[in-house]
């Protein structure tokens, strides 16, 4: 029978706590989750975890919105950022551990830093870049999706130009992290990591995710959401420096 460990504990405290926070904000549970996870579980755990986490938080999502998904931004963005998700799954694959750590602690900072310069400025960031610039971006948000599951940032920004109703907007991503965390999860099962105790984990982290989902929607309209996304950007920026030193 499993036994969790206090590292899984906390594991699903953050879990509980990055969830409600995507109900809230309406952003990446995953981005925020993975470098806290990552250091508490390894980052081969922790990507396998979020991803099909992240995967059913869309899934639902998606289907409950499914009338306002735009399906030709869908077809653009996941053309681009399927471009690169192989590139992705090819570095984690190959790199070594210690690397993909730096790696993904300096994707933190830029990621953190891009979130709050949106947040801040008035103009916010991205908006005047040419269509190649916006393709690069989101080949870019692929290639880091295969690596880490968590290429949100950067599809963002194209995105938040693209889909301007906030409702097509958290459709039409929450499709496609649908979409992109299939192939991951394909990648998962011939690769054999779905063992007996990665299934165990997954089922007790699954009422963490209804638990971190109905409280994000309790409290979504009652949180002044930019603000708090201020601060847990914030938080985030220096968790990426702290996993760029250490």
């Amino acid at each position: 029978m499993f036994a969790p460990s206090l590292a899984f504990v906390l594991s699903a405290l953050v879990v509980l706590v990055t969830h409600a926070l995507e109900a809230v904000t309406g952003f990446g549970c995953t981005v925020l989750a993975l470098p806290f996870v990552s250091m508490l579980l390894g980052i081969d755990r922790a990507k396998f975890l979020l991803a099909i986490l992240a995967w059913i938080l869309a899934l639902y999502i998606a289907l409950t919105n499914i009338r306002r998904i735009d399906w030709r931004e869908y077809g653009k963005i996941l053309l681009w950022v399927g471009a690169g998700l192989p590139f992705g799954m090819f570095a984690f694959a190959r790199l070594p551990r210690p690397l993909l750590i730096k790696l993904l602690g300096a994707f933190i900072v830029v990621s953190a830093s891009i979130q709050l310069v949106r947040r801040f400025s008035r103009k916010g960031i991205g908006r005047a870049l040419p269509p190649s610039a916006y393709r690069v971006l989101l080949v870019a948000g692929g290639i880091v999706h295969g690596a880490f599951a968590a290429g949100g940032p950067f599809v963002v920004l194209y995105a938040a130009r693209a889909l301007p109703d906030k409702g097509a907007f958290r459709a039409t991503l929450c499709l496609l992290w649908v979409s992109l965390n299939t192939v991951l999860i394909v990648s998962f099962a011939l690769g054999g990591v779905f063992t007996a105790p990665a299934m165990a984990e997954l089922g007790l982290l699954l009422p963490v995710l209804a638990l971190g989902i109905a409280l994000g929607e309790l409290g979504h309209s009652r949180v002044n959401a930019e603000a708090f996304s201020k601060v847990v950007f914030g938080v985030l920026m220096v968790t990426g420096c702290f996993m760029l030193v250490f």
